[in-house]
């Protein structure tokens, strides 16, 4: 298969800063991008314009290095180098540049790429320039190519671009917005007269290793894998009158979505959860487990089932807790029978909850994606971010991952005041709900979700590299340790006591 080919005409250079803007939303640590092209065809430009971008220093001088050979530049994700090998005459002179230190782990930016030999990697960007007098002395044309892994992302790219103005946002400026610990990117689209909107890159995902029964972890746990769960649950929302975002335009096949900007005010402020608006969302909660909702949805891509949230996946999520936590937070290596004991004991607690009429689990119903919507009335003041992973399970479940957040400290009177506000909107919609049976399914949901998170805060640590997440296990800790005081619990609190006691020696929670 050919590689894939992106021609933009670029009338002025302003044009071509904007384009190495747009590339820099697709490079990252250990791509290489290489620039071709006559004296005066943009090089420098275009190289200083990328640089500049993924610094976040509109003002760096990025000069040229023809003279140095090599420059670099550091940024809070990773190195940039910076090469211009014009007067390298064989690439055994790279060595002595200090060529393979520099470009460890960094973007590398090249100009004379080819004289560098087989040192530069198969997987790259090509970025060629040429002028046209015809067009004028300002005009540039760019070609990019991309090779091995990166012909995707810019297939991607290029398809962003065409979305964006299929749907009128192509003179948006773009700018990068905090993402999640998800390998999904969210981009904030300004006009030149203020209007917003975000596009949220969620390309396909291929499967992870097996891990249980020759299926991924995300395929035994129900992870949506590409967009389309997305914008079937965004459609099934709003069909249902709540405020997620509207859909302007999407690609399915590339996993773009251009959606409205709902925001940026949440449910929490710098000293933790505004309880008017926790109400709010608790309320929202109580009127959907309420109603009587399809199991599978039609949406402007096809059909959409949800999983189910069965025994099998709750039971994988809780193995994090002994596959990565107990290891490397606790320093704890479990025997297998110990192993095996833990996930007997969860396989009796959980019964009660996989038996339950079950409902839409929208599995990330929390403080960081939630928005408070002022000017909207009723059900609609809460506006609703990431549901993708939504299947059918216990209403307790997102109940938790509200009132248990896992990222600000929510007291225990708030808990219980709402928890009790929850049972009694409840009870009064539908006469036979059963308190205690939901307050016992509360504990367990809580639990679980609990020891999944300790899991993967650990993970996303000793994986991936992220290690702002641990800050927050002594909060999730001190949950497990209050759920687990429910008698249905008894049995796992025994283990948790005989097999891991360290997991709650005491801690200041912040």
């Amino acid at each position: 298969m050919s590689e894939p080919v992106w021609r933009v005409d670029l009338p002025d250079e302003a044009a071509t800063r904007a384009l190495a803007q747009e590339v820099a939303d697709m490079v990252r640590a250990g791509d290489l991008v290489t620039l071709s092209g006559d004296l005066g065809a943009g090089k420098t430009t275009f190289a200083r314009a990328l640089i500049r971008s993924l610094t976040g220093d509109p003002d760096l001088e990025a000069p040229s290095p023809t003279f140095t050979l090599m420059q670099v530049y550091d940024t809070e994700a990773f190195p940039i180098v910076h090469a211009d090998l014009y007067r390298v005459k064989d690439p055994s002179e790279l060595a002595e540049l200090g060529w393979d230190e520099a470009a460890e782990g960094a973007l590398v930016i090249v100009e004379w790429a080819e004289r560098a030999g087989s040192a530069l990697s198969d997987d790259r960007l090509d970025v060629a320039l040429y002028t046209d007098a015809k067009r004028g002395p300002d005009f540039r044309r760019a070609e990019i190519v991309g090779h091995g892994a990166a012909a995707q992302r810019l297939v991607r790219l290029r398809g962003a671009q065409n979305l964006l103005e299929r749907c009128g946002w192509d003179e948006a400026e773009r700018r990068h917005m905090q993402g999640d610990a998800s390998t999904r990117a969210y981009e904030m689209l300004v006009k030149p007269d203020g209007d917003k909107a975000v596009l949220m890159i969620s390309p396909p995902r291929p499967d992870g290793p097996p891990v249980r029964g020759g299926k991924s972890y995300s395929a035994l746990v129900h992870l949506a894998e590409d967009i389309r769960p997305f914008v079937a649950m965004d459609e099934a929302l709003l069909a249902q009158g709540f405020s997620a975002p509207r859909l302007f335009a999407a690609d399915l096949d590339a996993g773009l979505a251009v959606l409205e900007y709902l925001g940026d005010e949440g449910i929490i402020d710098k000293d933790g959860p505004r309880p008017e608006r926790y109400s709010e969302a608790m309320r929202l909660l109580a009127h959907l487990h309420s109603r009587s909702l399809p199991d599978q949805i039609a949406f402007s891509g096809g059909t959409w089932r949800l999983p189910t949230y069965d025994l099998g996946a709750f039971l994988v999520e809780v193995d994090l807790l002994v596959e990565w936590f107990a290891p490397h937070v606790l320093g704890v290596q479990l025997a297998s029978g110990a192993r095996a004991q833990y996930e007997n004991v969860w396989r009796g607690v959980l019964s009660g909850p996989v038996a339950e009429p079950k409902t839409w689990t929208l599995r990330d119903f929390h403080s960081p994606n939630l928005l408070w919507l002022a000017n909207r009335a009723g059900d609609q003041r809460i506006g609703l971010l990431d549901f993708q992973d939504a299947v059918l399970g216990p209403p307790a479940y997102d109940l938790v991952s509200l009132l248990q957040d896992a990222r600000v400290t929510v007291s225990d009177d708030l808990e219980l005041k709402l928890l009790g506000a929850y049972a009694y909107i409840r009870k009064h919609i539908e006469e036979g709900f059963d308190v205690g049976a939901f307050a016992t399914s509360y504990a367990i949901m809580g639990a679980q979700r609990a020891s999944k998170v300790l899991g993967i805060f650990a993970r996303l640590d000793k994986r991936d590299g992220k290690p702002a997440y641990l800050a927050h296990i002594p909060r999730v800790k001190s949950y497990l340790k209050k759920d687990l005081g429910h008698p249905a619990l008894a049995e796992l609190k025994v283990w948790f006591e005989q097999y891991l006691p360290q997991l709650f020696a005491e801690e200041a929670v912040s």
